[in-house]
């Protein structure tokens, strides 16, 4: 316990956390408070509709990942060279946002809104190498879920915080004080240690951009993983894009889905999270995936057991407990079991691919899951998101030898 106990509250554990912060706290100005600002102007639907391709970056990120494993900047070291330059760049990126004018100058919003996004993505590049190669292997469970938990905090302060503030001092202002709200991140960064640098990084460009896919394809089961990790969190994803035309249709007010599904809902999953890292130190990752991801499945199921019993707040807040809870503990192992899987030679670049391809289930997966729905019916819908689940637990076997070997 003693061991454990240093592990949580060690310095490195604490740059996990507002790294988190920082790289949460950006993702929602280019989303719900620019749509709330663009609609506020009388900017039309369809061009706020379009705004959504600004998020490209966060997508492709991938692509030039490998210019941070390839190339040091000469300050601060190969991680925080990049990272500083990056925040500088991103805070002076939400600043300008706040200066444009969405009704004047839709253009030059969404040429700033890109470049903040691509600070962004480009900032969750480096701090994902960061902290795969600052923490011990047994410490990735702890540290992905206090750097979930910042993740979290920094989207709800931009994002609830900033919806809050913008109805008494203005959207231009509210950028502005995002922007103050970076030196978070920058003095995080400054006052950070540097992590050595691993044997055998890239010496050429090529090098970076073509050994990072050689070195995992390489590898027993490369495919299997990629599969998985596109199946581990999938009827979770199917499941949670469809809760919110559920709650309305079973009859719960908006009021009732803020208070117990956002507001409750975000501290069960703080608290489920910070439960899985601890979990994960205990028992290791390959345990881990296995027992949340059974508690993710028996959760979804717990939506099918509402939609039976209908309008009730007590059973509202007991699913939505159970179901954040398994979530945040799920995802703090799946994002160790990820950071697991790269070389630290190739850090970014494997890491940039491997998030990326963790996001395809929520854009592809989910589309059609409305249709599933209203098909289905909710009982049975949620009760196949739960079974969709199981694929992916009997992937997991195929990799216990090597998963069990490499995080004990």
């Amino acid at each position: 316990m003693g061991k454990i106990s240093r592990a949580v509250f060690s310095g490195r554990m604490l740059v996990a956390l507002l790294m988190g912060f920082s790289s949460g706290l950006p993702l929602l100005l280019t989303g719900s408070v620019l749509q709330a600002w663009m609609t506020d102007e009388g900017v039309d639907l369809g061009t706020i509709g379009l705004f959504a391709l600004v998020g490209l970056p966060y997508t492709l990120k991938f692509i030039w990942a490998p210019l941070t494993d390839r190339y040091c900047l000469p300050f601060f070291g190969r991680r925080r060279g990049w990272l500083i330059s990056i925040q500088l760049a991103l805070a002076l990126s939400i600043a300008a946002l706040g200066w444009t004018q969405p009704a004047q100058s839709p253009f030059t919003v969404a040429v700033v809104a890109w470049l903040l996004t691509f600070f962004s993505a480009s900032q969750d590049i480096v701090i994902d190498a960061y902290r795969r190669e600052a923490l011990a292997d047994n410490e990735l469970g702890l540290g992905s879920a206090l750097y979930v938990n910042g993740y979290r905090i920094g989207m709800l302060l931009a994002s609830g915080g900033g919806l809050i503030m913008a109805d008494f001092m203005g959207f231009s202002l509210v950028y502005q004080l995002m922007a103050l709200t970076m030196l978070v991140g920058i003095l995080t960064t400054l006052f950070a240690p540097e992590p050595d640098i691993p044997a055998g990084t890239p010496s050429t460009l090529q090098d970076a951009v073509v050994q990072p896919f050689v070195d995992y394809f390489r590898r027993h089961h490369a495919l299997l993983i990629l599969l998985f990790i596109l199946l581990y969190k999938v009827g979770d994803t199917m499941a949670s894009h469809m809760t919110i035309p559920f709650y309305l249709d079973i009859g719960f007010s908006k009021t009732e889905i803020g208070a117990v599904v956002k507001l409750f809902g975000f501290w069960a999953t703080i608290i489920g999270s910070i439960i899985g890292g601890v979990l994960i130190l205990r028992i290791g990752i390959y345990r881990a995936l296995w027992g949340f991801g059974i508690l993710q499945a028996a959760s979804t199921a717990g939506f099918a057991v509402l939609a039976q019993i209908g309008y009730s707040l007590p059973w509202l807040a007991g699913v939505i407990a159970f179901e954040n809870l398994s979530a945040g503990m799920g995802t703090a192992a799946f994002v160790a079991f990820m950071a697991s899987l790269t070389n630290k030679q190739f850090t970014a670049t494997q890491y940039a691919l491997l998030s990326s391809l963790m996001g395809i289930p929520r854009v592809i997966v989910a589309a059609p899951t409305g249709y599933f729905a209203d098909w289905l019916g909710w009982g049975v819908f949620f009760t196949l998101c739960a079974l969709v689940a199981i694929p992916g637990l009997m992937l997991l076997t195929r990799f216990r030898g090597w998963l069990k070997t490499d995080t004990a």
